[in-house]
């Protein structure tokens, strides 16, 4: 017997997501929405057509909006399916996802998405139990009656900021942040996410703003969801938006590009082809992966860049999930995409750079100059970052540790591309 999800894109039936009685998937668009010269595909690999899209076609999009790894498996184990069924699991976790869309069972009407209905206030008790609960029970499935859905393999639940709380959404109502405690077995991840995330935005890039809050002698961090925008009367509308590895038509397991994931190389040529106009996009990215080597992300991996369907054409989406990975010495100095075949920073020298620019398809003068000018910047911003982050921490000594660790990396990256 077929089962079918109904992918819906503000107020508009997209397309069917189904699966056959072997638990194969298939995609298809609806005519009225594949005929209409006004409406955008749902993926850069997945081009409006009538035909349908067989399982190696459309998992990559759908896989890739649920959680990966430990994520995935303890979600799936919470909602009693299988960690392979990534049609049961958008079951139960597609009305919220990222980007525009929700995935409704056959039968379940569009909710409004501008409900009347408040969203459930989290007081300091119930927000310390889902702090508690969170990483048995990835994006609390099953419970209350949410079904939200984020990619990524580190614990965190999308919430709505009301009135300058945390609550949970009213049932069909977007979300407007997501909440991340801090990752287990490592020390500080959320004053080192909170400062590498302002850090970027200090010396110029784009990022989705980040808040830490602390509740109960406890702290987890607020990021601002940039796939929302609001109208002239205040509602809050879902923005699409799909990751690299989505765009690219890579599984959500092969993220990495030495397991066959996304490359730099094929990233700018992704944006070449779909950001419009493609240069501002193109130089953005440039940036996040200068920054990424300066601060020591070795974890930026296809998954880790979105484009963004803005009312003014696609875009490179603002950066997120930027984490100072390097500063433990548990996880690996590599890079999750070479860097002109160079996998570390203690490899990257002028002939790393060199061939870097060429697989951007850039100049290197140009490159050579902005490794130099963003490594004065982040050395500069730095110290006034941590500062202005210090008093809304738990722990302001890491801070001064991460800035120590992030300015002697800035003076290794500075000066490579001329050695």
């Amino acid at each position: 017997m077929k089962r079918l999800l109904h992918v819906w894109w503000e107020g508009r039936q997209v397309g069917v997501l189904s699966q056959n009685e072997h638990g194969d998937l298939s995609f298809a668009y609806t005519d009225v929405w594949a005929s209409d010269p006004k409406t955008s595909p749902l993926s850069a690999s997945l081009p409006k057509r009538e035909k349908p899209f067989g399982r190696r076609e459309c998992r990559p999009f759908f896989a890739g909006l649920l959680p990966d790894e430990g994520q995935r498996e303890s979600a799936a184990k919470a909602l009693g399916v299988s960690k392979a069924n990534d049609f049961a699991l958008l079951d139960e976790l597609g009305g919220d996802v990222a980007g525009a869309l929700m995935l409704l069972p056959e039968g379940i009407p569009h909710p409004d998405s501008h409900p009347t209905a408040p969203p459930t206030h989290l007081d300091e008790i119930r927000l310390v139990a889902m702090l508690d609960e969170l990483p048995k029970r990835p994006l609390l499935a099953g419970q209350y009656g949410l079904r939200l859905s984020l990619a990524g393999a580190q614990s965190k639940v999308p919430v709505v900021l009301h009135a300058g709380a945390v609550a949970l959404p009213a049932p069909g109502q977007p979300t407007t942040h997501i909440l991340k405690p801090p990752i287990p077995d490592f020390t500080d991840t959320t004053e080192n996410e909170a400062f590498t995330m302002r850090l970027a935005a200090a010396v110029g890039l784009k990022t989705a703003p980040v808040s830490p809050r602390i509740v109960g002698n406890r702290e987890f961090l607020l990021i601002e969801r940039y796939d929302r925008r609001r109208d002239a009367e205040g509602n809050l509308h879902r923005v699409h938006q799909e990751d690299f590895c989505q765009a690219l038509g890579h599984p959500p397991e092969r993220k990495y590009a030495s397991e066959g994931g996304p490359t730099f190389q094929a990233c700018f040529e992704l944006l070449r082809r779909v950001a419009v106009p493609p240069a501002p996009s193109v130089l953005r990215l440039l940036d996040a992966a200068i920054f990424n080597v300066i601060v020591g992300n070795a974890d930026a991996h296809g998954k880790n860049f979105s484009i963004l369907y803005t009312a003014n054409g696609p875009a490179l989406a603002p950066l997120y999930d930027l984490l100072a990975t390097t500063y433990y010495s548990e996880l690996s100095p590599k890079f999750a995409m070479k860097i002109g075949k160079r996998t570390t920073l203690a490899e990257l020298d002028h002939k790393g750079w060199a061939l870097f620019t060429t697989e951007a398809g850039l100049g290197f003068p140009y490159v050579r100059d902005r490794v130099a000018e963003l490594s004065e910047l982040v050395m500069a911003a730095a110290p006034q970052v941590a500062a202005a982050l210090a008093p809304e921490v738990l722990n302001p000594n890491a801070l001064d540790r991460l800035v120590e660790f992030v300015i002697a990396r800035a003076r290794a990256a500075g000066p490579s591309p001329t050695r």
